[in-house]
């Protein structure tokens, strides 16, 4: 018989072989298809933020279905409708999601903060902060480069003079420019509900903090003599609002003698 034959005939005879092994491996080590989490993912806005404490939709969705978790509200994102479509899916009583945005605590533009040198690195906060800080006095302050708006899926943030802005209507509260951020200025606030911020995270002491930013808090207390529920701490000489507490009364924003706080109405 012809050599060539021969090698065609061998490899042809060990294709199958291995043809059959692997048919045989896929049957007795397939993993078996959770159809209820498949049509829980279906459901979900698919943003894989984590934002509701699970890893991604395709983890929070195994969770419902597997019954490790009952909440159908943990979806910001898909906010009250994806809830109530989970829980009539499941047979489970609709969670109540609370609308909410993202704001960043920061008013150091151009015109409010100084600079104590000219960046000329990679356009990224998370790069800029490990040279000294960032090229702003206030180490705390927003550096502008836009991680935040790389990493938003919904383009709610864009930088407005020097300083990252969210549009409250198309933000999704997925908490993604919250994980981004290396200053830990983004918070999420209730939409529709007047309430107090405090608009910087500086925590130097007051004379300094003024000198690197005109808006700089400078934990006088003031905000929270006047504050009747309690909401306003201060905390290395900056203030803090408490929004469980919060009733949105204005007292703090009206003794506030720099103006860092503010009464805030997403909408």
């Amino acid at each position: 018989m012809n050599s060539v034959i021969i090698a065609v005939l061998i490899v042809g005879i060990i294709a199958l072989v291995c043809g059959i092994a692997l048919a045989i491996a896929s049957i007795a080590l397939a993993v078996p298809t959770d159809e209820k989490a498949e049509a829980i993912t279906e459901m979900l806005p698919g943003a894989n933020c984590g934002a509701c404490g699970f890893s991604g939709c395709a983890g929070y969705a195994s969770a419902l279905s597997q019954g490790k978790t009952t909440n159908t509200a943990l979806c910001n994102p898909g906010g009250g409708e994806v809830s109530k479509q989970i829980a009539a899916y499941l047979g489970l009583a609709a969670g109540e999601v609370e609308p909410m945005a993202a704001v960043v605590l920061c008013q150091g533009t151009r015109e409010n903060a100084t600079t104590k040198m000219r960046y000329q690195g990679v356009s990224s906060c998370k790069m800029a902060s490990q040279l000294f800080g960032g090229p702003k006095d206030c180490v705390y302050g927003c550096l502008g480069l836009g991680d935040c708006v790389n990493a938003c899926p919904y383009h709610a943030i864009h930088i407005c003079d020097g300083v990252a802005r969210i549009n409250p209507e198309t933000c999704r509260a997925c908490k993604m420019c919250i994980n981004t951020c290396p200053k830990g200025l983004i918070e999420l606030l209730p939409l529709n509900k007047s309430r107090a911020a405090v608009l910087c995270k500086n925590k130097d002491k007051g004379v300094l903090a003024r000198k690197e930013c005109k808006m700089a808090c400078i934990g006088c207390m003031k905000c929270v003599k006047v504050c009747e529920a309690g909401a306003v701490t201060v905390a290395n000489f900056n203030a803090h609002v408490d929004q469980s507490k919060c009733i949105g009364c204005g007292k703090c924003h009206e003794a506030c003698p720099v103006k860092c706080i503010d009464i805030l109405n997403l909408h």
